[in-house]
Parts: structure tokens; C-alpha cells; sequence
């Protein structure tokens, strides 16, 4: 398929208490297409995640990321530093919520649902380093049927704003899930992705989980040191069979 021309746009995503700051892209031109919420690092919505939300929506997708830190530090954006690691650690792990982050997502696909070039049936999910974690808890939502989770740490040892770890939240995934993991990822141990991929395989969870070899964490972004191109490429691959067979409903071929 040919990449499509598109439009981005700055957009604020009402919720109950809080409007979502929001980067969306989406195709030029007529025609209703799947929405697909992209979930940032603990970076904010930077040069990288608005890139990641670009290349969705040029394969012909509504695509979104909200500021998952919105209530917390809005406009938030920042490097990849020592200390930059640290302020994005503090955010994801300390101050957020897994039920606001689920709202807010939530919020974000009704926002999709009111766009004219939205389908109302199809959404899907991606996210990456923290909001890999959080798509793994957003997957429990029933309106995503299909959802990418990029080295998403702590899924087996806690959630965010504290309880049971979110890998307990499995058997309410009702979608699609796959998974990728560096196999050079110290954060994120390979016991920790072997039990990620039994309880997905006990619950009956449509999945598959991929390791890649000599691909840190962070592989998927040119932006970082630890950009792995070779595993970026063949993970996008997968990602695009993903949103085809599980939004669009082409099948996997």
C-alpha cells in the first residue's frame, strides 16, 4: 500500500475533569479509516512518538497519542539524558494512576469516535518503554481489538499508582496483544517475558511475543543510542500485520 498524504494537528481531548493535550495524524482526502492510539515513553509526546503516530497514519489510519502525563506536567517533553530518565521515571512510576490512564485513554478513543473520518468498530493500541506497560493495561479495554506493546517494563511486579501487577489484569484482554522484547533489555529480565508470555497462553489471549536478539531497550527509536534497526524494521512489519488483521480485518496475509 502506498503511503497516503496527511494532516497533523494539535487537539485537546476532553475528559470529566482534564483536557488531554493530543498529537493526531490523520489521511487527507476522503474515505473512513481505523483509529489507532499511540502511547508515549517516559518522554513525553516527543519528536520520536509524533513520528510513530505519522507512519500509522500514513498506512491509513486516524493515529493519536495523548500526553499521558497531562495531569501532571503539562507540555511535557524532554531528552534522553541521565537526568531526563530520571524526571520521566519519576512521572510514570510515582505519580500516575493505572485507572486515570485508563480513563484518559478511554477518552481518547471517544474522541476518535467523533472524528468523521473514524470508523466506529475498529481501534487499535501502541506503546512504548512506559506506555508499553500502559498498552498492556489499555488492551483490557474492549474497544481495542488490536494492541503492540514495546518493551513494556514492570508488567510483572506493579502498575502504575500502586496494586496488583498489571500482568493480574491478562484475562480481561479481549483483543489481540503482541509483545516485543530485546533479548539485551536488563530491564526487563527474560524470566519476566517468559511469565508475560504463560499467562497470555493460560488465558487464551489471542498473541505472539517476540525477542530480539542483540536489541536493547528502546530498539524501535532512531532517536536513542540503543536504535536497532534490523529488530525496528522487522517489529514495524509485524505491527503493520497486526492493525491489518485486528482493525482493519484483512487478515494476516
Amino acid at each position: 500500500m502506498a503511503k497516503l498524504e496527511i494532516r497533523t494537528t494539535d487537539v485537546k481531548v476532553p475528559t470529566t475533569d482534564v483536557e488531554i493535550a493530543a498529537y493526531m495524524a490523520a489521511p487527507v482526502g476522503e474515505g473512513f479509516y481505523p483509529g489507532i492510539v499511540v502511547l508515549q515513553e517516559i518522554f513525553g509526546v516527543n519528536a520520536h512518538i509524533r513520528e510513530v503516530t505519522e507512519r500509522i497514519a500514513k498506512l491509513g489510519y486516524v493515529a493519536i497519542a495523548p500526553a499521558l502525563f497531562q495531569r501532571l506536567a503539562p507540555g511535557f517533553e524532554t531528552g534522553y539524558n541521565p537526568k531526563d530518565i530520571e524526571i520521566g521515571r519519576k512521572y510514570a512510576w510515582q505519580q500516575t494512576k493505572a485507572s486515570e490512564l485508563l480513563s484518559d485513554i478511554q477518552a481518547t478513543i471517544d474522541y476518535l469516535k467523533q472524528q468523521p473520518q473514524v470508523k466506529q468498530d475498529a481501534f487499535g493500541c501502541i506503546g512504548f518503554c512506559f506506555g508499553g506497560h500502559v498498552a498492556y493495561l489499555a488492551a483490557t479495554l474492549p474497544d481495542l481489538k488490536a494492541t503492540a506493546s514495546f518493551y513494556g517494563a514492570r508488567i510483572t511486579t506493579e502498575t502504575p499508582g500502586g496494586g496488583s501487577p498489571t500482568i493480574s489484569r491478562t484475562p480481561e484482554i479481549t483483543g489481540t496483544l503482541y509483545a516485543f522484547f530485546g533479548k539485551e533489555d536488563t530491564s526487563i529480565p527474560a524470566e519476566q517475558v517468559d511469565q508475560i508470555e504463560a499467562e497470555l497462553e493460560k488465558n487464551h489471549i489471542s498473541h505472539r511475543v517476540f525477542r530480539y536478539d542483540g536489541a536493547d531497550h528502546g530498539f524501535f527509536c532512531n532517536h536513542r543510542a540503543s536504535y536497532n534497526p534490523e529488530a525496528a524494521a522487522d517489529a514495524w512489519e509485524q505491527v503493520k500485520q497486526l492493525f491489518k488483521a485486528g482493525v482493519r480485518g484483512q487478515g494476516s496475509g
